[in-house]
């Protein structure tokens, strides 16, 4: 793996109250930043390693694989980054198009969030921005928990650039979070929670496996955790005329064993979408992308496979 260079991080308390996110103190970055070049050095080679300018910060975003399809750019979720596509990229970059994996603004990353992002409209807003940057005309975005409502909102707010939308269990979008993962939320970004008690928390969003932070996907999102304050609010959930207004083909695949909502509430609500695929994997996990990587792959290439012609070659 090329060498991964940290842009100047934002540290300290005094960050929140600007409402930008940033880590909790020097130690804490440096704790993270060991973590993440260690996960990184688990990726393939990338193609290209990025940082690109918003109105919002800096985004760092790594290409992977070549082709002439229209590409596809991966959010991750809440706490996490590049590394957490570590089982993924193998695949995905076998359907012939390049893969942009994104660090999440605002999130504990290479990414550096500079201005406050209150709604979703702003966050469509800085991965517009960061697309057109990219030169990338269209895109197809797929993301996983808050990265699917992160998708989702990109098309909602600036589809122009988006070709669809693949949703991978996307948190508070298609149902409302549940109690339990109010709990984790709440729970797992306390200050001076106990180590044992955090991973529990992230073995429980894993589907109850007692070893998610032996992982170094689960390292890294525990590090996440607890070393950066994210400080921007909780997403708000679309409407339902919202969800109707969408232009664009939508994949979305509810896991059955999730703890963030009810998945058959979830799945019954995408299938109000005009134009979408929705499949509840009933063995799976919140972390479903991770369970089955070669599964995924599969039904992310046959479904954008089958869109039509102007959607898969660019």
């Amino acid at each position: 793996m090329a060498e991964i260079s940290f842009p100047e991080p934002r540290i300290g308390p005094g960050w929140a109250r600007r409402r930008i996110g940033a880590f909790r103190d020097a130690v804490a970055f440096e704790r993270f930043a060991a973590v993440y070049r260690e996960a990184m050095d688990g990726l393939p080679e990338p193609e290209e390693q990025r940082t690109v300018d918003t109105s919002y910060g800096t985004v760092r975003v790594y290409r992977f694989g070549t082709g002439d399809g229209v590409p596809l750019v991966l959010m991750p979720g809440r706490q996490s980054c590049t590394p957490l596509w570590r089982t993924n990229l193998p695949g995905l970059v076998r359907g012939g198009r390049p893969v942009y994996a994104v660090d999440g603004l605002g999130e504990p990353g290479c990414s550096v969030q500079s201005a406050p992002m209150t709604s979703g409209a702003d966050q469509a807003a800085w991965i517009d921005e960061m697309l057109a940057r990219l030169e990338l005309p269209r895109a197809h975005v797929l993301g996983v928990s808050i990265g699917g409502w992160l998708a989702v909102q990109v098309a909602l707010h600036r589809p122009e650039r988006i070709a669809s939308v693949i949703a991978l269990d996307p948190a508070n979008t298609f149902a409302p979070l549940s109690w339990k993962m109010i709990v984790v939320s709440l729970g797992s970004v306390l200050p001076g929670m106990p180590e044992g008690l955090r991973n529990r928390l992230l073995g429980w969003i894993s589907g109850g496996i007692d070893n998610a932070s032996e992982q170094i996907e689960g390292r890294l999102i525990a590090s996440g955790m607890r070393d950066f304050k994210v400080s921007f609010p909780s997403p708000a959930l679309p409407g339902a005329d919202e969800l109707r207004s969408l232009r664009v083909p939508v994949l979305a695949l509810i896991a059955g064993k999730s703890i963030v909502h009810d998945a058959e509430k979830a799945a019954a609500r995408a299938r109000t979408l005009r134009d979408s695929a929705v499949e509840i994997w009933l063995e799976a996990s919140h972390a479903l992308n991770g369970e089955y990587p070669e599964r995924l792959a599969e039904r992310v290439h046959a479904f954008l496979n089958g869109l039509p012609e102007h959607d898969r070659q660019g």
